[in-house]
């Protein structure tokens, strides 16, 4: 049995959650994404991400692990029906910048979410400097101020459009200062949805493809990241990346190192507080990824 109670333990809260309000809406969101991180480790541990909610909670919930957009959003939805919040389900496509169009596939998960009126849009699970920390408002133009940056909506017509203008980046370590994980361009377009309602079944094509495609970001890189009081953390095939925001000074800091394959378990237990039941081999292929 799926349990409320567990999974607010889990996401660092205690006490019970009756009001389907903004404010417990933001604190929610925000504690899901600095508890659980984003990360595809399963499949490069000889294992699947599985569409199956039950499956999921006892990932994420029961063994302390984190997982993809549709296994972490997809979990955040069951908990906010559970807590008695309008929400629906939507389907988005990332957007590509290598060819400065969005994939044709519907591969992320995203829920709208009706409070007192307004719609917000929630997502738990985009991982890196892209992560919303708390909900936004779905209005066009507006620009919403978060930690990581000025995230807006922008109302096409036929599509919604996410978009996030960041700051400048100081990298620490001149090894890494032309490395292709770290951002250069100071806005950057990272998905587009619409508002139709999406039962779950619509994403079992991607949620196989993500894991089998030769060509899929997934099957060529492993991918763990964790937001932080500051910034957030990630281990992208053999690089470790600690990130502070610092909004003062208008930039965000990378500090960026390499690591040995026998302190792999180390880093994902001290540093995003996961144990692997099995023996993960990290995977890092050239392919377009930045933090």
């Amino acid at each position: 049995m799926m349990n409320l109670q567990e999974y607010f333990i889990r996401i660092g809260l205690q006490g019970s959650f009756d009001k389907p309000d903004l404010e417990t809406l933001k604190l929610i969101h925000k504690q899901h994404v600095m508890s659980v991180p984003f990360e595809n480790l399963s499949m490069h541990c000889g294992e699947r991400h599985i569409l199956d909610l039950e499956f999921t909670f006892n990932k994420i919930v029961r063994s302390g692990r984190g997982g993809w957009c549709l296994e972490n959003n997809s979990l955040f939805g069951w908990v906010l029906r559970e807590m008695g919040y309008d929400t629906t389900r939507l389907s988005s496509r990332v957007f590509d910048s290598q060819t400065n169009t969005f994939y044709p596939t519907e591969s992320h998960l995203i829920h709208k979410v009706v409070v007192d009126g307004k719609a917000y849009i929630a997502d738990v699970a985009f991982g890196v400097s892209f992560q919303m920390w708390e909900p936004m408002e779905l209005v066009s133009g507006k620009d919403q101020h978060q930690a990581a940056g000025v995230f807006r909506f922008l109302d096409k017509g036929d599509k919604w459009v996410l978009e996030k203008t960041s700051r400048k980046t100081k990298v620490l370590n001149p090894d890494f200062a032309d490395s292709s994980l770290v951002k250069r361009q100071e806005t950057r377009t990272i998905y587009c949805f619409t508002l139709e309602p999406r039962e779950v079944e619509h994403f079992s094509e991607a949620n196989n493809t993500l894991q089998t495609d030769p060509k899929s970001l997934f099957m060529n890189k492993s991918i763990v990241s964790l937001q932080t009081a500051t910034g957030f953390r990630a281990l992208v095939g053999w690089t470790y990346s600690e990130v502070t925001f610092k909004p003062e000074e208008g930039v965000d800091v990378f500090d960026l190192r390499n690591i040995e394959d026998e302190e792999k378990e180390q880093v994902l237990l001290e540093k995003f507080n996961i144990k692997l039941q099995k023996k993960l081999q990290i995977v890092s292929k050239k392919t377009c990824y930045t933090l």
